[in-house]
């Protein structure tokens, strides 16, 4: 069996035979300017992630810290396909006075039962946890359910038995790749099935493992807040092709569609997992990414003769809020509709 493509050459590989999704020089310029004048912002430090997870326990001790770590598991784990069926029949839960929507259902579904004093970050409980009660778990505060309840209930459960196989929590299953973002990554993909995000294009073996990145940033946003976030090769990891931040791609022009696609997309159609397109779509933005990135760190070094410290996966932290305020300029571009737990 041939060896897979990491996300970032995969990103390059598909970029450079795309069909329908094509990554522009002006637009990825303009993100970079946009970029280099946030430089000194929150915006774009590992801070970005407490901003982007208000949602999460605070790592404040040592016994937060663990709280906090196990959260994230338990929410990057079901991290998947939050786009409901019709716009106007959205999934929301409510949380001390604030509704959610998208993924932040997931988070406040969590955190929720956090607080009525349901054991959902114990491994112990959620390597067990009926489908049933992970339904009480996440229920939704209207008419329309949380999608792929039965997938959700799997992948939770799967990942908890790993983790009660390697020292019972995410901090001892991940201490096994030491301090090094690349080992994470690949320690989560090769002992967790769920997070194994992969596709075939153009004969090629390619990754994505944007599920399994998420949780290696979570992990480092959590110990940066803690004052330990020395973690080494954060640089390796690329953002997290999903569907809202190629939609910001293409809204900031650092991406564009063919009018076959967007077309395709503006009438609904359902893209299967593995599609060409869909793979297009999603290698594409990791490859627009890795070249902002680039274009930014030039621009830092250029003209304050400095080095630039922002990597993939904080630019992904600012793209990603940013789709969620300007969704309302947004809405002329389709968002990609696949059904599936990777992303």
């Amino acid at each position: 069996m041939e060896a897979h493509l990491f996300p970032r050459e995969s990103g390059q590989f598909i970029a450079e035979r795309s069909r329908d999704v094509f990554v522009e020089d002006a637009g990825v310029q303009k993100v970079a300017e946009m970029l280099y004048a946030l430089r000194h912002s929150d915006d774009l430090t590992a801070s970005g992630w407490k901003k982007a997870n208000p949602l999460a326990p605070a790592p404040t001790s040592d016994q937060g810290s663990l709280s906090a770590l196990n959260w994230v598991f338990v929410v990057d784990t079901m991290n998947f396909s939050f786009w409901p069926e019709k716009e106007t029949e959205q999934c929301e839960v409510t949380y001390k006075g604030t509704t959610y929507t998208g993924y932040m259902t997931l988070c406040a579904a969590i955190t929720r039962a956090m607080e009525e004093g349901i054991p959902i970050t114990d491994p112990k409980y959620f390597s067990r946890i009926s489908v049933e009660e992970l339904g009480h778990v996440l229920r939704s505060d209207n008419e329309t359910p949380m999608p792929m309840l039965q997938e959700r209930h799997q992948v939770l459960t799967e990942g908890g038995r790993v983790l009660l196989e390697h020292g019972g929590s995410f901090r001892s299953f991940i201490s096994q790749a030491g301090n090094d973002a690349r080992k994470m990554v690949e320690l989560i993909v090769q002992k967790i099935p769920s997070y194994k995000d992969e596709a075939t294009y153009e004969g090629k073996r390619i990754s994505f493992y944007k599920r399994a990145q998420i949780l290696v940033a979570d992990f480092w946003g959590i110990m940066e807040a803690r004052g330990h976030g020395d973690i080494i090769n954060m640089d390796w990891l690329t953002m997290f092709a999903d569907y809202r931040v190629p939609q910001a791609l293409v809204y900031l022009e650092a991406l564009r569609y063919s009018d076959t696609l967007m077309q395709t997309l503006k009438n609904g159609e359902l893209l299967c997992s593995g599609d060409r397109r869909e793979v297009e779509i999603r290698g594409c933005s990791i490859w627009s990414v890795e070249l902002i990135k680039d274009r930014l760190c030039k621009l830092v070094q250029e003209r304050d003769g400095q080095t630039c410290d922002v990597n993939s996966a904080i630019i992904d932290f600012y793209l990603w809020p940013y789709a969620k305020q300007h969704h309302k300029e947004m809405a002329r571009i389709p968002i990609h509709h696949t059904r599936c737990i990777y992303y």
